[in-house]
């Protein structure tokens, strides 16, 4: 705890499912910063095995009693509006799982209220806080690739199956893999370069057993640059997670972060190696001398989606500018809708 501020911040966590319980509960608990004070589940008593003495409510509206600062949002994507909307208007601090919204107007009005109630609104894009997408960053900024001419990111996973949620197996508007890990690859994509001028966008339903959109490849374009962002659900050997092309070098990086698959094999923030990338899931920059391809390994910057709630305590407590501002939530939705509308018309769309 910060003893310049004097207190911890009282937080509220909506939802308990594989959000809640794995990105969110472990570093509201393992920070000195927050108090993880109430749990709403409607029926379970989840939370309780892992952290016994929280509270759990039966209704979102007890999580907007005068005893909590700040409310986390980690339930099904069709309530996120909702109670965000709710939760702000009793004057609390909200955290919304992504997606924000179906809707870059739903996101547009969610910023409203948080000006209109002078609370922070923040959106949890974890994935800016990956190791693999922060040693991107880094070798970008550090002009190690030179000006970047093509940049693609590809997420891809083997499922079976129906999804054992029953809000995502339903599906419905904003659920769908484009509103799931899309998201936050378009998230990263406009971290680095900002909004494209045109999209383009190839949407499919692969397998007979997901209720919506399984797959997808799409087009960022930009004057300088192309971005590729490409996910799919039946790759059972995944290529390169990133390629980045540069006119002075290219980097290759297999694997994806470590911290999701830390998290649900039970291990939690705190220890001296979290986020720290495996030595043999190093990615290499390879460059061209006098005809020779020459390569480098490069260390994983270590990921730490903690700091992404070190973050909301600065901001809340002392006015320090959000990690993910609410504002380009709006941004990538209409990037989203862009997406949406190049597939069915298919054509590229200009932003």
């Amino acid at each position: 705890m910060d003893q310049a501020y004097g207190k911890r911040i009282r937080v509220g966590l909506a939802g308990f499912g594989m959000s809640g319980k794995i990105f969110h509960a472990p570093f509201i608990y393992a920070s000195q910063q927050f108090e993880l004070r109430k749990v709403y589940e409607r029926t379970s008593d989840h939370s309780r095995q892992e952290y016994p003495d929280i509270e759990i409510v039966r209704s979102f509206e007890k999580l907007l009693a005068d005893d909590i600062d700040l409310v986390v949002i980690s339930t099904p994507n069709q309530y996120h509006v909702p109670m965000a909307v709710s939760a702000m208007q009793a004057g609390k601090h909200v955290i919304v799982e992504k997606p924000a919204a179906a809707t870059s107007k739903e996101a547009a009005e969610l910023c409203r209220i948080a000006a209109d109630k002078k609370v922070i609104l923040s959106i949890y894009q974890n994935r800016r806080l990956d190791g693999d997408f922060l040693t991107v960053k880094k070798l970008i900024n550090e002009d190690r690739l030179g000006e970047i001419v093509d940049y693609e990111c590809h997420f891809d996973r083997f499922v079976e199956g129906k999804s054992k949620k029953s809000w995502k197996r339903e599906g419905g508007k904003g659920i769908d893999l484009l509103y799931d890990i899309g998201i936050h690859m378009i998230d990263q994509a406009y971290v680095l370069f900002g909004m494209p001028y045109e999209v383009y966008a190839d949407l499919r339903k692969q397998r007979k057993d997901s209720s919506g959109i399984d797959n997808f490849e799409i087009h960022l374009y930009y004057t300088d640059k192309r971005i590729i962002l490409s996910a799919g659900e039946l790759v059972v050997e995944s290529g390169p997670h990133f390629m980045v092309h540069g006119r002075k070098a290219t980097f290759i990086k297999y694997g994806q972060d470590i911290q999701e698959c830390r998290l649900l094999n039970g291990k939690r923030p705190g220890t001296a190696d979290w986020g720290q990338d495996e030595e043999n899931s190093f990615g290499t920059v390879y460059t061209m001398l006098q005809g020779k391809i020459l390569q480098e390994k490069i260390p994983t910057e270590t990921g730490n989606y903690g700091e992404y709630y070190d973050n909301i305590y600065r901001a809340i407590a002392y006015g320090e500018k959000l990690l993910v501002k609410p504002e380009e939530s709006v941004d990538v939705l209409r990037i989203v809708e862009a997406i949406q509308k190049s597939n069915e018309e298919k054509r590229r769309i200009n932003l």
